[in-house]
């Protein structure tokens, strides 16, 4: 069964989110996984493609914005699910993603805003309900 991991930051920037994603990116990538981000958003996937690109001055983080992109760690995208088989999912959303329950692992980003919290508790009732292990890491 996928795992869930919701990560709750106390910095209410959006950037932070965008900081965490990508590092999670990076080291699920880097253990050999298959990384998707779900966004929920055409202007944040526009946003982290730009991050993945600088968030490190040593480093680039080898991506795509295209489902379908099996030649790349990390594929990202605001409504649709990969097309290739990838491990992890980072959740940037509001809601959660229909298709989560294909992943061996979810990372969940709560922002430390008033919205973000609500949107993060409805999203981890949604987990509970349905019977996936959760966990929670205070950041």
């Amino acid at each position: 069964m996928t795992r869930v991991t919701f990560y709750l930051l106390q910095d209410a920037q959006p950037d932070a989110r965008l900081q965490l994603a990508c590092r999670l990116a990076e080291k699920a990538s880097r253990q050999g996984h298959r990384v998707h981000v779900h966004t929920g958003d055409p202007a944040l996937t526009q946003s982290l493609d730009e991050w993945l690109w600088t968030f490190r001055d040593t480093a680039f983080l080898p991506h795509a914005t295209e489902v379908d992109a099996a030649d790349v760690p990390v594929t990202l995208h605001d409504s649709r699910a990969p097309t290739t088989h990838c491990d992890v999912l980072v959740n940037l959303a509001a809601e959660v993603p229909e298709y989560c329950g294909r992943f061996e692992r979810v990372a969940d980003i709560v922002g430390g805003d008033d919205a973000g919290r609500a949107a993060g508790r409805a999203r981890w009732r949604y987990f509970r309900d349905r019977g996936y292990p959760l966990e929670h890491h205070a950041l």
